[in-house]
């Protein structure tokens, strides 16, 4: 959704651990399909270290960012996602960074797919900043950012377009979708189809 002149609602930009953390999600979407609690699996997560990080920090950071992008997904997302090919994961989970984030969400609808629909594909991080300084105009906490900040928020949403398949050697790259993946981005109103780039709804993988 496009942020409106007047539009005071705050960014959330708290997504640099990891980056599309899709191992990460297939361990906690099954564990959540077991348990249905949500607190619950942060805690399993945390407590039995079970995305093997280093550091009890680490554990608990990147439990909770994995908890609350995996939280935006229905049962029925959650169940394919645990049963996804490598690809289908990576664009499930990069449409639940764009759900969560109203930040990364934007950026994929207004820059990331708008470039790919006008046969613009190159994107670099000049683009990115563009971006950010017309949000800036709406959004002080944009202003107000650090340049290191910006610098690991630039980094991280290009790793996650990288990790997810959408861009590389600093071109867009078209999203392939499965029917059961577009099915599911197509039960929403508007479908979340937007948050990626594809050309026209017939573009299904066989």
């Amino acid at each position: 959704m496009t942020s409106q002149p007047g539009d005071d609602s705050r960014y959330a930009l708290s997504f640099t651990s990891g980056a599309l953390l899709t191992r990460e999600a297939g361990i906690a979407a099954s564990l959540y399909l077991e348990i249905d609690d949500w607190n619950d699996v942060r805690s399993r997560l945390t407590e039995d270290n079970l995305l093997q990080t280093r550091t009890a920090s680490s554990s608990t950071r990147l439990s909770r960012e994995t908890v609350q992008r995996l939280s935006v997904l229905n049962t029925g997302e959650l169940e394919l996602l645990v049963k996804a090919s490598p690809s289908e994961r990576s664009l499930l989970m990069w449409v639940a960074a764009c759900r969560r984030y109203t930040f990364i969400g934007e950026f994929a609808e207004e820059v990331v797919r708008e470039r790919y629909l006008l046969l613009t594909p190159s994107l670099g991080y000049a683009e990115f900043d563009r971006f950010l300084a017309g949000k800036a105009l709406w959004h002080p906490e944009v202003e107000e950012l650090k340049e290191s900040t910006v610098k690991k928020l630039r980094a991280t949403v290009f790793r996650m377009l990288t990790e997810s398949d959408l861009f590389a050697a600093g071109q867009i790259q078209q999203a392939v979708l499965s029917e059961r993946v577009r099915d599911v981005l197509d039960a929403r109103n508007p479908s979340d189809v937007r948050f990626l780039p594809v050309r026209v709804s017939m573009e299904v993988n066989p």
